[in-house]
């Protein structure tokens, strides 16, 4: 790798893994597309290791001839695809932005790749690699005695969030199988960490907490997860990317199922522990049921017995560590919550997700 496009780079994931890349890969060049919707920022970029070897692109992966000229222009070599809409509540309620993204974004991709790559013989030696970030959420839902998802697992999508990624999915397989484009696929399961939007269930029961309003819990809380730290699943993508087999689809978790309501009450004995003059201890107290999402996946569980044995990865952190690690991350980052905070769009979704709830 020496010129690596990350596309949703000003997210969550892509911004911890930007972070990550440049970090341990000195020699490399990150180039940052993102759109900036609601769930990317500039402020998750912020203090970046390596900066002057960061460029920032604003830009909609669905911009055939944008993509094109960065290709070109920086010499791409290594695609790393995160841009994806991947809220489910927000795909309940508006499906087609998750259609426009996750589907027509990917296949604009594929097809500039392709041309670059392939047709223009350009890094077509094998040093070229389309790599691209998936869920487990693709393989629908497990019930309490089936066996964890592995990579040969039927997909069954239950959500438009799931199908409109499982679409991308067979898409990056297909360009592959096809058209001989070099490929990596990796499914994780839910990622928590820092620089996470404060609509995702971890970051919202801590924010909550700290200012004593309700901790939502969807139907009677036992749906079942398996949680991956976020810089957990930075290290496997870097190692797939290295290491991987051209082709081939590796499935990344953290080798845990908590139920969600388990989640919220590590989450509050945590803050109790950090916060004990808390007038809003213990946290628990603040706990609410709310109606349950709808079509609501029970449980998921990760198989990842091929990336340990094909790549010897496995996760880093435990659940406790890191959701310690997770909940002092944004006690010590109040600035940040505050600026992620102050958009009109977070505040609406916020009331109308929550408060607005039936």
């Amino acid at each position: 790798m020496k010129n690596i496009l990350i596309t949703g780079g000003a997210g969550f994931i892509g911004s911890n893994f930007v972070r990550y890349m440049l970090k341990n890969e000195p020699a490399i060049q990150v180039i940052n597309l993102d759109a900036l919707t609601y769930a990317g920022s500039p402020t998750n970029l912020e203090a970046l290791p390596g900066e002057k070897r960061h460029t920032f692109i604003q830009g909609d992966i669905c911009d055939r001839a944008l993509v094109d000229d960065l290709l070109r222009q920086r010499e791409i070599d290594t695609i790393v695809h995160f841009a994806a809409e991947s809220h489910v509540d927000r795909s309940i309620l508006g499906p087609e932005q998750f259609i426009q993204t996750n589907i027509v974004g990917t296949f604009t991709l594929l097809e500039a790749a392709k041309f670059y790559w392939l047709h223009e013989r350009k890094w077509n030696d094998g040093q070229a690699r389309f790599h691209h970030i998936s869920t487990d959420e693709v393989y629908g839902s497990l019930a309490p005695d089936e066996p964890p998802f592995a990579e040969t697992t039927p997909y069954q999508p239950n959500s438009p969030y799931a199908a409109s990624k499982a679409s991308s999915d067979h898409l990056v397989r297909a360009y592959h199988h096809t058209y001989g484009l070099p490929t990596t696929l990796t499914n994780c399961s839910n990622n928590y960490g820092p620089y996470q939007f404060p609509e995702k269930l971890v970051p919202l029961i801590i924010l909550n907490a700290l200012e004593g309003k309700p901790l939502p819990v969807y139907g009677d809380g036992q749906q079942i997860r398996d949680w991956l730290y976020v810089e957990d699943h930075c290290e496997a993508i870097a190692l797939v990317l290295r290491q991987g087999r051209i082709g081939e689809e590796y499935n990344i978790g953290g080798d845990n199922q908590p139920t969600n309501l388990e989640i919220i009450h590590t989450l509050c004995s945590i803050l109790d522990a950090r916060l004990p003059a808390s007038p809003h201890a213990p946290h628990t107290q603040l706990i609410e049921y709310v109606t349950d999402r709808p079509g609501h996946d029970r449980r998921y569980a990760i198989n990842m017995a091929k990336i340990q044995t094909e790549l010897g990865w496995q996760p880093r952190q435990a659940l406790a560590s890191g959701l310690e690690k997770t909940v002092d991350w944004y006690l010590n980052n109040a600035d940040w919550v505050a600026k992620i905070r102050s958009q009109q769009q977070y505040n609406q979704w916020m009331q109308q997700n929550y408060v607005d709830r039936s």
